[in-house]
This record gives C-alpha cells, sequence and structure tokens, in this order.
C-alpha cells in the first residue's frame, strides 16, 4: 500500500467524541494494549489526524504515528514504530529468512514462509485467565491490573491462538527481533497450516516503505 513515498496533509486535531470513538476501537481490536492505553493515547492529549493518498487516515499524537485506517469502516492496523514499544501486544505470525526479501518488497505473502522450519505458526493453548476479584472492587482496594485476554507469544514465537481470516496480524522476522510488517489475513493461520500455500497476508505496511519514513513532526 506504501511502496512509494507520502506526502500527508497537514495534521488535523480530532474532536474529543471522535477521540474516545478510536480510542475504543484499539482496545477492542488489541485488548493486550489495555495495560498501556494511558501511555499511547492519554486522554488530556489531543489526537491528530493526517490524511494519505488512497483515503487513507493516519493518526498521531506528541509527533509519534500510533495507528492507520484505509476508509473509516476498515480496521485500525498499527504503524511499526508503535509495534516496536509494545511488541507482546499484537496477533504476530513468523516468516522464514527467505521470505524477508519479498516481505520488505512489499510482496503479498504466502503460506511457504511460514509453514518452512524457519516460519512460525499459532500453536493454540489453554491458558487460565485472571478475573476480577468482586470481594477486593467491592472493599475499594485496588487490583492487580486490567484484566485482558492470556495470549500471546511462546519463546519460539508461536501465538497461543488461532488467528482468523480478516484479522490483522504483526510480521515477525526469523533472526530478527523487531516486526518487519504489518497487514490484514486473507487465510486464517488453520486453512495456512492445512493447505500449506497460497496467499496468507495483503501487506500494508513494511519497514523503510513511505508510511515508515513518512514525518508526522
Amino acid at each position: 500500500m506504501f511502496k512509494k513515498e507520502l506526502t500527508g496533509s497537514p495534521k488535523q486535531k480530532l474532536k474529543s467524541s471522535i477521540q474516545r470513538h478510536i480510542r475504543n476501537s484499539i482496545l477492542e481490536t488489541y485488548p493486550l494494549l489495555t495495560p498501556h492505553i494511558e501511555e499511547i493515547l492519554p486522554k488530556k492529549s489531543h489526537l491528530e489526524q493526517i490524511k494519505l493518498p488512497d483515503r487513507v487516515s493516519l493518526y498521531v499524537i506528541d509527533g509519534r504515528p500510533l495507528f492507520f485506517q484505509h476508509d473509516k469502516e476498515d480496521v485500525l492496523l498499527p504503524h511499526l514504530r508503535l509495534v516496536h514499544r509494545f511488541p507482546q501486544c499484537f496477533p504476530a505470525i513468523r516468516i522464514d529468512r527467505g521470505a524477508i526479501r519479498f516481505v520488505l518488497s512489499g510482496a503479498t505473502l504466502m503460506a511457504p514462509g511460514l509453514t518452512s522450519a524457519g516460519g512460525r505458526l499459532p500453536i493454540p493453548v489453554e491458558r487460565e485467565q485472571r478475573k476480577p476479584d468482586p470481594a477486593a472492587a467491592a472493599a475499594g482496594e485496588e487490583e492487580e491490573g486490567p484484566v485482558v485476554p492470556n495470549e500471546g507469544p511462546d519463546e519460539e514465537g508461536h501465538w497461543s491462538r488461532e488467528l482468523e481470516k480478516g484479522e490483522p496480524v504483526v510480521v515477525m522476522a526469523e533472526g530478527k527481533e523487531e516486526a518487519a510488517a504489518v497487514g490484514v489475513l486473507v487465510m486464517g493461520t488453520k486453512e495456512t497450516k492445512e493447505k500449506g500455500k497460497g496467499p496468507v497476508m495483503e501487506e500494508a505496511h513494511f519497514l523503510g516503505d513511505g508510511l515508515w519514513n513518512l514525518s508526522v513532526e
């Protein structure tokens, strides 16, 4: 989507009602960001919008890019600079070394780059989820923290649940510490493992593309 250099419109401050809507959408789509939302999007800060070509909106705060969106109805996708700050908070898959150059050129991600030995697809696991303590809440005692889904990557990079077609996903790369790309799945991870071929993700944003290089100061 952003293979070429980008020029955006001047930043526009968003109304508080729109900012609340975006904040709620972020938490609904990426619940693991809940403990960090005040750091990412403080209630008293002003969220700004930059309009980009092809009806894309980029949302920034204090000169930091956060999320972008193609049309108002589409899912909010995280800017890679935000992913690099909170890498454990976004559903992820991993490509093998051979697929890296294709992903970083904006090519569609294909199944073989994920099903090989160097790739990583989810391995679903059962995990206990901490529930709020009604007694503590009634007594006015502070809980340990917000309740969020008990999911995430294991030590080898397998996400803890299958990801469905249409879900946003972050692409990690074999041998690299930081995420390489962000996009939306066109094939669920379970189906990807079963078929082992075909397109898996339409790439929206990758390291070094126009969005990565866009100045938002």
